[in-house]
């Protein structure tokens, strides 16, 4: 089980530093055209890029802790702090009538909680 929460933090800290960087470094009107891309419309480039510095922490928050083995319960919460975004993007998604997007949105939060729920209980690092 443990290399398999290993390997499933690993995907979604790449999926999360990957969405992350674009929200950071991509301007606004150019994530507006891409597919699935009409969200950021409805908020400001301000929030946008603050949303990707926290998505690329999380991302970093899953790895490093316990690769390191220094403070290795940042894990389980930048896992809680991803899910809490995740919730955020499914309701948005929801909300805009999206149901593909809503779908994967709340793929990835399964996963992320997963991750969270075994680092906090049985799988910890301790």
């Amino acid at each position: 089980m443990n290399l398999a929460l290993w390997i499933i933090a690993g995907l979604l800290a790449a999926v999360f530093l990957v969405a992350g960087a674009n929200k950071l470094f991509i301007p606004r009107e150019k994530l507006a055209k891409a597919p699935g891309g009409g969200w950021v419309n409805d908020f400001s480039a301000r929030f946008i890029k603050a949303l990707g510095a926290v998505e690329i922490l999380g991302a970093v928050g899953l790895i490093l802790p316990a690769a390191l083995d220094v403070a290795p319960i940042l894990v389980p919460l930048a896992a809680v702090g991803l899910a809490t975004i995740m919730t955020g993007a499914a309701i948005v998604t929801t909300r805009r009538q999206e149901p593909k997007h809503a779908l994967l949105n709340l793929t990835y939060l399964a996963l992320i909680a997963l991750v969270a729920i075994a680092r906090f209980g049985p799988q910890s690092f301790s």
